[in-house]
């Protein structure tokens, strides 16, 4: 029990957890958007229940090293946030035993089993931060035990699961926030605003990139002598994945081998397609994908295992009301293309972190080019993890909640299979599958 929490308390928290926010009186509320969780009538009511004095406990899985900077953001924020870390879970002794002592907890809230994190019904909001081939499962059970979830992306490994995950969202009415950090720069906010303002006339396409070069292999990250069979719980780590023998590459540069993960694409490109299908406002799956590329640098030599995903890639995505969306993306060479959304009488442009509308030629009388680069542009991990907890408080979805985040997992999973099959694919709207 919390330190000033009366035993009614945690009985209504507990009582909201496990119904899923189903009862007569509290699912009588309107919804945010169509098939969004219900909200409830009493906001205020909703917060006291969230937690004994509107406090927000969490609980960290997965604490290498994205999740650990996740679980140092909520230990900084909690002081002045009302909130408080309970749990944390990894397979790595040492990775666990770090952010044990981080957040100060005792032996029995650090585990190695992130079903133990979630038994603990005071936990509020499940931090997801694993490779991503543990992202549903992982998701899945943390919402039925009545966790809000923060999932690092992508949202899955598989467009199969994606949709699990998005069923279990509606049904167990947790709410949803993404790890595409880009969802929470203003600059995007604005962008949407002026587009649903039709500013551009009508939108055309969208072009953007995420280009890296790194001369020792991209996701080549130092190898821990710490990580052994002896401190890494290696059987649970595979999880549904091929068998192999205890792989130190493998785990900690998982990022290079399609078991686990798909490189570029669903690393690098949700940071890109995530805000573009924010701002553009496209609320709809893809109607087709096509993604080409290969490994064209031998950057592995020598370096263990070579790499199985693409270091060059190129996209292209068209939606069924007409916009497209050209993304590129590369780990050897760091020259990218600049964020665009076109519009048949005006574009606008994201260079140096600006929001610029400027003019197509035609309509340089219609059109006042302007600079509408909001306040406080800029992304963090800080001020995506602060939108999660004000969504939550408010009782309304994040920036990138299930609805965003389905759609662009959709073209995530649709890229690997068309770069995989070398042709493009197609979306089934009615089936929800790819075609």
């Amino acid at each position: 029990m919390n330190s000033g929490e009366k035993k009614s308390d945690i009985s209504r928290r507990d009582f909201i957890k496990t119904t899923g926010v189903t009862t007569a009186g509290l699912a009588a509320g309107s919804l945010v958007t169509a098939g969004a969780p219900a909200v409830f009538a009493d906001a205020k009511a909703y917060s006291r229940i969230l937690g004994a004095n509107d406090r927000l406990s969490y609980g960290f899985i997965g604490v290498g090293g994205m999740g650990f900077k996740h679980l140092t953001i909520i230990n900084d924020f909690a002081p002045t946030e009302n909130l408080e870390i309970l749990g944390v879970c990894d397979v790595f002794d040492k990775f666990r035993l770090r952010a044990q002592e981080k957040a100060a907890l005792p032996d029995e809230k650090s585990h190695l089993d992130y079903r133990r994190v979630l038994d603990n019904k005071d936990i509020d909001v499940a931090v997801i931060a694993t490779p991503d081939h543990w992202h549903s499962r992982i998701a899945i059970d943390a919402m039925k035990a009545g966790k809000h979830i923060y999932v690092e992306k992508p949202m899955t490994r598989t467009m199969d699961e994606a949709f699990k995950v998005y069923e279990t969202a509606k049904q167990t009415n947790r709410w949803v926030q993404v790890g595409s950090h880009g969802c929470s720069d203003p600059k995007w906010h604005k962008a949407r605003e002026i587009v649903s303002e039709g500013r551009l006339g009508r939108m055309l396409w969208a072009q953007g990139s995420y280009c890296r070069n790194n001369k020792k292999g991209e996701w080549n990250y130092a190898l821990d002598p710490d990580a052994t069979e002896q401190t890494v719980n290696w059987k649970m780590w595979q999880g549904n994945a091929s068998k192999v023998a205890w792989s130190p590459e493998r785990f900690f540069r998982w990022r290079k081998y399609w078991d686990y993960a798909n490189g570029i694409i669903g690393d690098l490109w949700p940071h890109r397609l995530h805000p573009l299908m924010l701002a553009m406002n496209l609320n709809e799956y893809p109607k087709s994908v096509a993604c080409m590329g290969g490994i064209l640098c031998d950057t592995d030599k020598g370096r263990g295992e070579p790499r199985e995903v693409a270091d060059t890639t190129l996209l292209t995505v068209e939606f069924p009301s007409g916009p497209m969306i050209f993304l590129a993306g590369a780990t050897v060479n760091e020259r990218g293309i600049e964020d665009i959304i076109r519009g048949q009488k005006a574009d606008l442009l994201f260079g140096g972190g600006k929001v610029q509308v400027l003019p197509e030629r035609p309509f340089v009388e219609e059109v006042e080019p302007k600079d509408e680069t909001p306040p406080d542009s800029g992304e963090t991990h800080a001020k995506h993890q602060k939108n999660f907890i004000d969504s939550l408080r408010a009782n309304k979805a994040p920036n990138c909640d299930i609805e965003l985040a389905i759609r662009v997992q959709a073209v995530v999973s649709m890229a690997e299979e068309s770069y995989r099959r070398g042709k493009m694919v197609h979306f089934d709207s009615i089936r929800q599958r790819m075609a």
